[in-house]
């Protein structure tokens, strides 16, 4: 979600920090009487428990693949086979959406069999592997090889010629570059949080939290963000300009509309039913290894003339997201060509379009997305209705 700008997981370091979830009781009862709090254990397994699929056609699985010399980790979900698959390609780089993908993804698993994919360098997929083991292939070249072979591996192993591919923020680098190599796979590349032009992202990003800063009269974010000036300019974006580049524009709400803050999402991993604790706390272990590799290359990343698609192409943007600019993503898209293209601007949603308005995210993918698979039989029958 955060290439530079992306990039305010590792750049802001969110503390991790532990939650007690506390019984429910009934009445006036006294301190000590009260119910022990839960432990992390007992809450993820009711959580587990509650969005259990339990459908006779269904599939809930966490697979691990050999991926290019690397074990890579795969989450997928669904409660019929005969629905098309939706590969989710996740943001950072280096932040896997599976931690937190149980608070909004259930009703999208009625539609489509949904994996999440912990990329090389995130995650579980981090844990699974050494840093020497993972090195070789962390370049943006590399790891769009790597999602390539994740597409193979579920078309051959679930019988599908075409699935749906989806990169939210980061993960459109990547999703735009395989649709690119091989749109014959693909029902549609849907970007979410598209990044077009990461150093003039980073330009837009800066001047929004200053002129935000300057209209509310922050004087210290004022101070911190014109100390960066000029920024990006030509020096490189060492971790310290960028913290303070997100950590403002993630404060007047270009991250989240209407939150300061992104302890939100960082709480809810920490009660990931797919995660161990040993593998939240590679999260930001994994960011830092992979903004190692990939920061400098990222920079570079312009798709300004990548204008020719081959399949068909839906954007989703926050219509204020200045973590990856809609103004940008906005301007990209009139410049599109492809078999057919779709724009949805989120009104009340900045780059966090799934856990801002879910309902409203969910209801494009059924009615913008699935239709390309079901016009080709690619999906469960739908519900019998009677008047």
């Amino acid at each position: 979600m955060k290439t530079a700008g992306l990039m305010y997981r590792l750049a802001l370091m969110v503390a991790m920090l532990p939650i007690s979830v506390s019984a429910a009781t009934h009445g006036d009862v006294s301190s000590q009487d009260k119910a022990s709090p839960m432990t992390r254990a007992e809450v993820t397994r009711i959580i587990a428990n509650s969005r259990r699929i339990v459908s006779p056609n269904g599939i809930e699985t966490l697979v691990k693949v050999p991926i290019n010399g690397t074990d890579q980790w795969l989450s997928i979900r669904g409660k019929n086979r005969r629905n098309p698959i939706l590969l989710v390609l996740h943001g950072g780089p280096a932040s896997p959406s599976m931690p937190s993908d149980y608070t909004y993804q259930s009703p999208w698993e009625d539609y489509f069999t949904v994996v999440q994919w912990d990329q090389r360098g995130a995650g579980k997929t981090y844990a699974a592997n050494t840093e020497q083991k993972m090195a070789p292939g962390m370049t943006i070249e590399g790891m769009t090889d790597d999602a390539a072979q994740v597409v193979q591996y579920l078309r051959e192993h679930y019988g599908k010629q075409k699935i749906f591919l989806m990169g939210h923020s980061w993960g459109t680098v990547l999703g735009t570059r395989l649709a690119q190599q091989h749109p014959e796979w693909f029902y549609a590349y849907i970007g979410v949080g598209q990044v077009v032009n990461v150093r003039r992202n980073e330009e837009v990003g800066y001047d929004f939290a200053l002129s935000s800063a300057k209209s509310s009269g922050n004087a210290n974010a004022i101070k911190e963000l014109q100390a960066i000036a000029p920024y990006p300019g030509t020096a490189p974006i060492n971790l310290e300009r960028l913290g303070v580049r997100s950590k403002w524009e993630m404060y007047y709400g270009g991250l989240t509309y209407g939150r300061q803050n992104y302890a939100y999402e960082s709480d809810v991993e920490q009660l990931s039913p797919e995660y161990s604790q040993q593998e939240l706390d590679a999260i930001n272990k994994g960011s830092v290894f992979t903004i190692g590799h990939l920061a400098a290359p990222l920079l570079s990343v312009n798709f300004d003339d990548v204008t020719q698609f081959g399949c068909p192409v839906i954007l989703f943007v926050g219509a204020h997201d200045e973590t990856t600019s809609h103004e940008l993503a906005e301007q990209w898209f009139d410049k599109l060509h492809a078999p057919s293209k779709r724009l949805v601007i989120f009104a009340d949603s900045a780059h966090m379009v799934m856990q801002e308005q879910p309902g409203r995210f969910l209801m494009h993918l059924v009615t913008d997305a699935l239709p390309l698979a079901q016009a080709s039989g690619d999906a469960s029958p739908a519900e019998v209705t009677r008047h």
